[in-house]
């Protein structure tokens, strides 16, 4: 493709997303943009990855409100610094919410059945069904809560991508090809 674009890949834990994320990524022959990129933000915050995946879970109170805004602000700006230079896929960040009216964007959420999504989890972390429902839902709660504190918008409103695929049976690389033909064929 000739022009610049972006793929934004939102997803509920469990799916893949990173993966598949990764895939896309290579077969367009572009950068993928996810929370590693946000170690010079860390650092400037002198924070842990532990203690940022903290302050983004827990809804703002009043001693997490400015910490919390400053490092959104941080991340926005240096997510779309990195777009405006060349093509990308962005995994998480609230993508779909950054880059709402960018004309070259094309925003993916990838969901799954709750059992595939158990499954998967308690088999990569080798972890019981039950531990891994619970994490699950704490990951998928604490993502949500980033999302409507910081787009006000709900994640699982389907109104705001391009593309929502239930990825449940799906090898990566069957979706990270039906996702990039999806692409070619919007941006051109």
């Amino acid at each position: 493709m000739d022009k610049r674009f972006i793929v934004t890949i939102g997803r509920e834990f469990g799916t893949g997303g990173r993966q598949i994320a990764t895939e896309l990524a290579q077969m367009l022959g572009v950068q993928l943009y996810d929370k590693q990129l946000l170690e010079p933000i860390r650092e400037r915050h002198n924070l842990t990855q532990e203690e940022v995946d903290h302050i983004k879970a827990v809804k703002p109170s009043w001693w997490y409100e400015n910490v919390s805004q400053e490092l959104y602000d941080d991340e926005e700006f240096l997510v779309r610094s990195l777009a405006a230079k060349e093509s990308c896929v962005i995994l998480g960040r609230t993508g779909f919410h950054i880059f709402r009216d960018e004309p070259n964007a094309f925003k993916v959420f990838l969901m799954a059945d709750k059992t595939y999504r158990r499954d998967k989890v308690a088999r990569r972390l080798n972890i019981n069904e039950g531990s891994a429902d619970a994490l699950i839902n704490k990951v998928d709660d604490a993502r949500e809560n980033f999302t409507k504190t910081f787009s006000g918008k709900s994640r699982y409103d389907a109104r705001n991508y391009d593309l929502v695929l239930n990825v449940t049976g799906l090898e990566a690389t069957e979706v990270a090809r039906f996702i990039a033909e999806c692409v070619h064929r919007k941006i051109g």
